[in-house]
């Protein structure tokens, strides 16, 4: 589907997959961490791989692996399944530490990007299922951090994807029409969320969905972020 374009007051972007090319980030990181709680055993990789969803000779996510678009929480259930422990606030805890360390690659040069949207006058936010902790220091570690207006993840309060609510917060936050901001995701969670919300939804295509699966919930899909400044001009 292809809308036309609604002048915009505020972009909100969803994280992994959209500002950070999902699998060279996380499917990167995921491999390191099967590793790391494998220990060696072979039989104990192949059992977090299986619980993961995750393709060990790809060395990436499957499409369909539940932790692409899920919260830590959910993340820290499939490992614990993988490995046969009820300790999931360990293992939760040991993902985030883990996860604030991985090996991000930008899905476009972020800065100019955004300075060109505050140039325009627009409000940006980033709402992430991971932690908000997490989303602050891989922003942090961008160099992007004191870009966004609001950020926001699972645990900050207002719920996660699929849910509107944090959507919603990062518009009342600002004072802005929610049909007047776009959400701007890689998932099907980031989508359906937008559209809950009355907002303006955005796919773009360097997370773990193609665009056959993002279109039925995308007024518009794009590559990647980059293709933005030209779509608002449309």
């Amino acid at each position: 589907m292809n809308k036309p374009v609604t002048k915009l007051d505020g972009l909100l972007f969803d994280k992994d997959g959209t500002l950070f090319d999902f699998h060279a980030t996380w499917s990167t990181w995921a491999g390191a961490v099967i590793e790391h709680l494998a220990e060696g055993d072979a039989a104990r990789r192949a059992a977090l791989a299986d619980a993961m969803d995750y393709d060990l000779g790809a060395m990436r996510f499957r499409p369909s692996s539940p932790i692409i678009a899920g919260t830590n929480r959910e993340a820290a259930e499939c490992v614990a399944r993988g490995l046969g422990r009820q300790d999931i606030p360990a293992i939760e805890a040991l993902l985030m530490t883990m996860a604030a360390e991985a090996p991000l690659m930008p899905s476009v040069p972020l800065a100019p990007l955004l300075e060109g949207f505050r140039g325009q006058g627009l409000k940006l936010g980033v709402m992430t299922n991971d932690s908000e902790a997490v989303a602050h220091a891989h922003l942090s570690t961008a160099g992007v951090a004191g870009l966004f207006d609001f950020v926001a993840g699972f645990d900050s309060g207002f719920g996660a994807k699929p849910d509107p609510g944090p959507l919603l917060a990062f518009a009342n936050a600002h004072g802005l029409s929610p049909g007047r901001v776009a959400m701007v995701g890689d998932s099907t969670h980031d989508l359906v969320a937008g559209r809950a919300a009355g907002m303006q939804t955005l796919a773009v295509l360097t997370g773990a969905a193609g665009a056959a699966e993002l279109s039925p919930f995308a007024d518009h899909v794009l590559a990647h972020i980059g293709e933005i400044p030209a779509w608002l001009a449309a």
